[in-house]
């Protein structure tokens, strides 16, 4: 998988990654059940082979008034794949591609953040992922910002998509003979809520 070029699933950023010393940021938490990561690949060239990840959170800090995003973690359970077929994901896990049992998670750390428009930005951090860690840039948008229908509760929500190529990661399966392709196209949707 590669840099991660990214709208990104932590929509936070709309952030930018400097604030005032004033600035008081809110920790949130993604919501596990409001978290969904989505992925297509090419299959020899016929189709698009989508999967998801089901298991998935993190973390960060964010300020409302001054849009200050910080300590954001992003992190993925490798050995959570699923694209509706046993022997392709035992295949998926294994070194071949994600290498789940030997680096079971994949995490993305911010290093710093940049607005680009009134709901959206660029995150820049490390990816790690088998293993090596390789600097990213993740593109966010933030949908919506405030209290929950329901509940006592304070939500960010965020949709995200993100272009990696793997090769840059060390899996090359198949990618002499064209079988699947490089670059892996990563979709998020993220429910994040305030803690208080």
């Amino acid at each position: 998988m590669k840099a991660l070029h990214t709208t990104a699933a932590a929509g936070l950023t709309l952030v930018l990654a400097c604030g005032s010393a004033s600035a008081e940021p809110r920790l949130f938490e993604i919501d596990p059940e409001h978290v969904s990561i989505v992925f297509d690949i090419s299959h020899i060239g016929y189709q698009q082979q989508m999967g998801m990840f089901l298991e998935g959170g993190g973390s960060f800090r964010f300020d409302e008034e001054t849009g200050d995003l910080s300590d954001l973690v992003f992190t993925v359970d490798a050995a959570s794949i699923f694209t509706n077929h046993e022997a392709r994901d035992k295949h998926v896990r294994s070194p071949d591609f994600l290498d789940a049992e030997a680096h079971r998670e994949i995490r993305f750390t911010m290093v710093s953040a940049e607005r680009r428009s009134e709901t959206g930005g660029i995150v820049h951090g490390e990816l790690t992922f088998r293993g090596m860690t390789l600097p990213q840039s993740v593109n966010v948008t933030l949908n919506r910002i405030g209290p929950y229908p329901w509940g006592d509760t304070y939500v960010i929500g965020v949709s995200a998509d993100a272009v990696l190529d793997r090769s840059a990661f060390g899996s090359t399966y198949g990618l002499e003979d064209g079988l699947v392709g490089d670059e892996v196209h990563l979709c998020f949707e993220v429910e994040a809520i305030r803690q208080e």
